[in-house]
């Protein structure tokens, strides 16, 4: 079922990042020949007018094939337009309209996303209670975990992110409905003995045991983050303003963390285990799930962002690449070699499958 959800989610995110390149581009004037979600081989196709509409077996990605790009992707043919002139392609139009189409498609991950929070506001969007807008009410508060240390007594127990703590008990001692000072305060109290964690994960109720472990600093811990964690509710006109500002925060946290990645792995202190692939995602939206449809609608905003973030890197085959080539031919005032162009992005395309291929195997490995 989560494999359903995932292409399910990834057909709806991909075809609004390549409508935003096709609506553009069509309402620019400029041919489109095909329309495709997913690379090939094809596993159905049917023209429509002068584009072709594909849908392709291997469901990580898509592409629109627009006349006159030089584009390079599977299923292409890569012909040249022979008449830059010629009013319907890409490269007859000024650079604006040209940096518009391709900007297009991470503007439509944007909005995706925008929407969805703001839907998600109007449902009842998780949220913490520290960070709630002034005089709105959270209700159904709880306390809830939103890390797990790698390799510490909680994962290893397993406490998982997303669970709500409602009662700590010892052999002699116990708290209810705790908040996360006095959770601290109860496992400083009773150092490494065993602690019975009463928690909730999604409508379940569940008990685990979790050993403390001493830090170097002396002080006992089981390696979790809490906040208190409610659903907000707000009317549509406040629901749209919170969503686009959750959005904004959204989009510049991923790209610090993007650039973070991409700066550690430039020193060779990169950390593959950050990284997840299709298949880790896979599992992520299965859990996702199962606490509920506002989380996973929040989820898919988190992806839908992070395709945006991803698709504006400066790196050949991407938009960001593209635009970039862009603003080159602007600083020297003449095209670049089509021939160069295309090789370049069919070289970043490939080296984009093989970083996929590797992320995979780590998601595999992680699970094994």
């Amino acid at each position: 079922m989560s494999i359903i959800i995932f292409i399910v989610i990834l057909l709806v995110l991909v075809v609004s990042h390549e409508f935003g390149h096709f609506i553009v581009a069509k309402k620019s004037g400029i041919r489109v020949d095909e329309f495709s979600f997913g690379f090939p081989p094809k596993i159905w196709g049917k023209k429509v007018g002068e584009t072709t509409y594909n849908l392709n077996a291997l469901p990580f990605g898509g592409y629109v094939k627009i006349y006159g790009q030089g584009d390079d992707f599977p299923g292409q043919n890569g012909e040249e337009v022979k008449d830059v002139k010629d009013p319907r392609s890409f490269t007859s139009k000024p650079r604006y309209i040209q940096a518009a189409v391709l900007f297009a498609g991470v503007v439509m991950n944007f909005l995706v996303a925008w929407f969805l929070l703001t839907a998600g506001y109007m449902s009842g969007l998780p949220s913490s209670v520290a960070m709630a807008p002034k005089g709105v009410a959270i209700i159904n508060q709880a306390l809830t975990i939103t890390s797990v240390v790698k390799g510490s007594p909680a994962e290893l127990s397993g406490i998982k992110i997303g669970d709500k703590l409602f009662k700590l008990t010892t052999a002699k001692d116990y708290t209810e409905t705790p908040s996360a000072e006095s959770v601290q305060f109860f496992i400083k109290k009773h150092g490494s003995e065993p602690i019975t964690v009463s928690y909730m994960r999604g409508s379940d109720s569940k008990e685990l045991i979790v050993t403390p472990k001493i830090n170097k600093e002396g002080i006992p811990t089981i390696g979790i983050a809490m906040d208190m964690i409610g659903k907000l509710k707000l009317p549509i006109h406040k629901a749209v303003w919170e969503g686009l500002k959750l959005t904004s925060d959204l989009t510049i946290g991923t790209a610090v963390g993007f650039y973070k990645l991409i700066s550690q792995a430039v020193i060779g202190k990169g950390d593959m285990s950050a990284v997840t692939g299709p298949i880790g995602i896979v599992g992520v939206v299965g859990d996702a799930a199962k606490f509920g449809f506002i989380y996973l609608l929040s989820f898919t905003a988190l992806i839908s962002v992070n395709l945006a973030v991803i698709n504006l890197l400066p790196f050949p085959a991407l938009d960001g690449g593209r635009l970039l080539f862009l603003l080159i031919e602007k600083i020297k005032g003449s095209r670049i070699n089509p021939k160069i162009a295309n090789t370049v992005n069919m070289v970043g395309f490939g080296l984009l499958m093989v970083l996929m291929v590797i992320i995979t195997y780590h998601d595999i490995v992680k699970l094994i």
